[in-house]
């Protein structure tokens, strides 16, 4: 407990100094160059609305086509699709967990039309209550879901939602996908960020450039866990995201300046969460609840994860996350560093510690080479972890945009990760690998 209070004190600190900095550093940039001057007045509104705020991460739908509107409502349907190739090396490896055990690392090499999604969308009645329905297709898993958000915006300070939606766990989380530098999250965010579930929500503006949202998620991830073996336990999360400089950070606050900006955009952000998750499946079963990882990549809930033949059954996850991003003239910068503590574990037997704590951070930058056309970036990610696996990576690769715009990409994305402690079959990466992934990938966003 005391090592955690230590670090978070040292981070909130860190983290103070680092936005003191960066808030004065883009007044004395910016006074260096004059701002972008719209030409006409319609301009200068397209401007202020161009980049709004979304909160719904993945699904969050783009301008899409608009097939109805009347007084009573309207209908509009946008799309994305993404294809990828991806290869895992090196293909037949092991690794050793923390506890000594020797696991097999499951690398992928293969080729899949790999995620699609269809929102309908608009307004009813009013243009204040608005919803989403998402159709959402993963093929590498074999899942389609059909799910929704509805919204109501009371004024700019307050609008209040239900549906799918994301714990507050990181930036990432809150709209920017698939805006990203890959079509996949770093390591980093990836192995401490939560998940999506069944929420309420609010969020607004109540200050100009500051806008925040808050959450009450019915567990830390959905994905596989259903209302039979689901706990009574929720997850509570909250986040203040502040632009000084421009009020705006791009479309859908993503990473990479395609749009050039000619005036230091800036932005910062911190996220919060608690929740106390359950493994949803009896014992004898493998968990449902595969969000959570230990830092050797194997799952917080699988049988012996903490300790031989025992299981944990149910775990308090604390996690905070600061971030910092900035854009100009082509080039882009972001960075979060995360703080995450498991603790409170019931388990069937005793486990060898009270708590976990892992913090780390990841960075990307970006700039583009060919304007509107082609982009280059790198970035990496660290964990400093109790078990002193300290798993990082070093990633870089490059997006072209044949149409000079976020509609169309292709992308080349190269990775060396050392012992990783994350997997998913949508992302990067596997649990425990040591070596180089790539992939390359085209997605389209309309």
């Amino acid at each position: 407990m005391n090592r955690f209070r230590s670090v978070m004190a040292c981070v909130g600190c860190a983290a103070l100094i680092v936005a003191g900095a960066l808030t004065i550093l883009p007044a004395v940039v910016a006074a260096q160059d004059e701002a972008a001057v719209p030409v006409t007045a319609a301009e200068d509104e397209k401007a202020t609305e161009s980049y709004p705020n979304a909160i719904a991460g993945e699904f969050t739908p783009a301008k899409g086509f608009d097939i109805i509107k009347t007084d009573r409502g309207s209908l509009n349907i946008s799309v994305y699709g993404l294809f990828r190739w991806i290869d895992q090396l090196p293909g037949d490896q092991t690794f050793t967990d923390h506890l000594g055990r020797e696991r097999a690392v499951k690398a992928r090499n293969d080729l899949y039309w790999h995620r699609s999604f269809v929102w309908l969308s608009g307004f009813f009645y009013k243009p204040q209550l608005r919803y989403t329905l998402s159709i959402w297709g993963l093929t590498t898993t074999q899942q389609t879901l059909v799910f929704g958000v509805l919204r109501y915006t009371v004024s700019k300070p307050l609008s209040l939602g239900a549906g799918i939606g994301p714990n507050l766990t990181a930036r990432s989380m809150q709209g920017s996908w698939p805006f990203w530098a890959g079509s996949d999250r770093q390591m980093g965010e990836e192995f401490f960020r939560g998940g999506f579930a069944s929420s309420f929500f609010i969020a607004g503006e109540p200050f100009s450039r500051l806008t925040y949202t808050a959450s009450v998620n019915t567990n830390l991830s959905q994905l596989g866990v259903t209302a039979t073996n689901d706990s009574r336990d929720m997850a509570y999360s909250a986040s203040l995201c502040w632009m000084p400089t421009t009020g705006e950070f791009g479309p859908r606050g993503g990473f990479g300046d395609l749009e050039e900006h000619q005036q230091v955009a800036t932005r910062f952000g911190v996220s919060a969460c608690h929740a106390r998750e359950d493994r949803a499946a009896a014992l004898n079963q493998p968990p449902n609840e595969t969000q959570l990882r230990i830092s050797d990549g194997v799952l917080l809930f699988e049988t012996g994860a903490l300790a031989d033949t025992v299981t944990v059954q149910k775990a308090d996850y604390d996690e905070m996350a600061f971030d910092v991003g900035a854009k100009y003239r082509g080039f882009s910068f972001q960075g979060e560093y995360y703080v995450r503590r498991l603790s409170n574990f019931l388990a069937t037997g005793p486990v060898p510690m009270e708590s976990i704590l892992d913090h780390g951070f990841m960075v990307e930058a970006m700039h583009m080479v060919v304007p509107k056309k082609l982009g280059l970036y790198a970035s990496t990610s660290y964990v400093f972890d109790d078990f002193e696996r300290n798993p990082w990576e070093a990633a870089g690769g490059a997006s072209f945009y044949p149409f000079g715009n976020r509609s169309w990409r292709v992308n080349l994305h190269v990775i060396h990760v050392e012992k990783c402690p994350t997997s998913s079959n949508f992302g990067y990466y596997s649990s425990g690998q040591t070596g180089t992934t790539v992939s390359i990938g085209t997605d389209f966003l309309l």
